[in-house]
């Protein structure tokens, strides 16, 4: 019965809010607590048809709405997600609140990418304390946010172990590290909830609140958002470095391809915790939400699928399949002409401007890039069998058998590991061209 009134007085709330900013409508006055409160009540599937109604009609109103443009902009981004089951469109970037986020784009200069590292440290080391933070306030028994299928303390603790270890070189490449001094791990999530708050803007604060919209009350739902956000976070980084990558072949600079590739396929080995912590979540708790996430599918990430064809372009069975039918707009650009890592590997390669070693440099960086792909398909099978088991997955796709069938899709074919480290076009170094087999060559 408490638990019943307590999520009406947040409907109320709700309601009430939204029929006084209607009536004065200001960007920078919108009641985002008590809608966020609304939400976060009964999940979104929930929501109170006439608190749906009172957001729709303030997106109506949006256009014309007073208030700084960021703030118009940061509310425009929060109804697009909010309302997507009330608009028949919800699917996984709006799920996973991409819009909210603001990840880089495909079309984002490339000039960005030198400094795209910095931004994906920073933002997944938000996403990830965010987590750490709802944890730690579930057990100090400070929220009643998402109370359904709470985990055990073992659990729970599991949990904050992995995502301590997997923010330590965050930390470290951010310059926040000297504020950690715990040796306790919980009082080291603590410190790291604490440094990473300080050095949020309000602005940057005000994002990671709204990104958070689960669909149903089951507390493991936190995590899994929070995971794949942090995994479309690492997918975005490596296709903008990616394409720094392509930039860099077309310009002969070898050592800025190697440099991109490398980290790149650092950054996806780095995320592989992330299945560690996904791992800590409740089959219960997954089989109980995703009954209401009917729509939404991992096959829909944009991210991944620009990542995946900057590598090559796929097979014409590959890109005539669900998997790109469901990202029209990146499909249509490969059908248009899609310049790939392979064909500027293999230009490269040709045009005789770069030595046996940068070859075998860039080729060394694709290797590793593959490596990491393959083995985080691998990882992402094997925990989805353990999830779902024979089940289908959402959004009318094969869910576990989708998985093993792409796994071992090949990411190269210029740069396979068995392919040569050098190539019969490359420039000949000096000694190379000193020796015998050079000189009779």
């Amino acid at each position: 019965m408490a638990s019943h009134i307590g999520k009406r007085f947040e409907t109320e709330r709700a309601k009430a809010g939204l029929e006084d900013w209607l009536q004065h409508r200001n960007a920078k006055t919108f009641p985002f607590e008590e809608v966020m409160n609304e939400y976060h009540s009964v999940g979104k599937h929930f929501v109170d048809a006439d608190v749906l109604a009172r957001l729709a009609e303030v997106r109506s109103h949006i256009a014309t709405v007073p208030g700084p443009w960021q703030d118009v902009q940061v509310l425009a981004s929060f109804l697009d997600t909010a309302l997507d089951k009330h608009d028949d469109r919800y699917d996984y970037p709006t799920y996973l609140a991409l819009n909210v986020l603001q990840l880089p784009a495909h079309n984002d200069p490339v000039e960005h990418a030198p400094f795209a590292r910095a931004r994906f440290d920073r933002l997944r080391a938000q996403l990830v304390c965010d987590l750490l933070d709802y944890e730690l306030t579930v057990i100090d028994g400070l929220t009643t946010s998402l109370p359904q299928l709470r985990p055990s303390a073992d659990v729970v603790d599991k949990r904050i172990h992995l995502a301590v270890r997997l923010m330590r070189p965050f930390f470290t490449r951010l310059g926040l590290d000297g504020s950690l001094t715990a040796t306790d791990t919980i009082e080291l999530a603590r410190q790291m909830v604490e440094a990473v708050r300080d050095d949020m803007s309000d602005s940057e604060k005000r994002t990671l609140e709204l990104s958070i919209l689960p669909v149903y009350t089951a507390h493991d739902e936190y995590l899994f958002l929070r995971v794949l956000q942090s995994f479309e976070t690492t997918f975005a980084l490596i296709a903008l470095q990616l394409r720094g990558a392509l930039t860099a072949l077309a310009n002969r600079d070898a050592g800025q391809a190697a440099h991109y590739l490398s980290d790149s396929a650092a950054a996806l080995r780095e995320a592989g915790l992330l299945f560690s912590m996904l791992a800590t979540m409740q089959v219960e708790s997954f089989q109980t939400f995703r009954n209401y996430t009917e729509g939404a599918s991992a096959i829909q990430s944009r991210n991944y699928k620009i990542l995946e064809s900057l590598c090559r372009t796929p097979d014409a069975d590959r890109i005539d399949s669900l998997a790109y039918y469901s990202v029209p707009e990146v499909r249509e650009r490969i059908l248009a002409g899609n310049h790939t890592l392979d064909d500027a590997f293999v230009e490269a390669c040709s045009s005789g401007q770069l030595s046996a070693d940068e070859i075998g440099a860039v080729h060394a960086g694709m290797e590793a890039m593959s490596d990491a792909i393959l083995r985080w398909r691998k990882t992402h099978l094997s925990l989805a069998v353990r999830m779902l088991g024979e089940q289908t997955g959402t959004g009318s796709t094969e869910g576990t058998p989708y998985l093993a069938h792409v796994r071992d899709i090949p990411v190269f074919e210029s740069a396979e590991p068995a392919a040569p480290r050098t190539c019969p076009f490359a420039k000949k170094t000096a000694a190379q061209r000193n020796s015998p087999i050079a000189m009779s060559a």
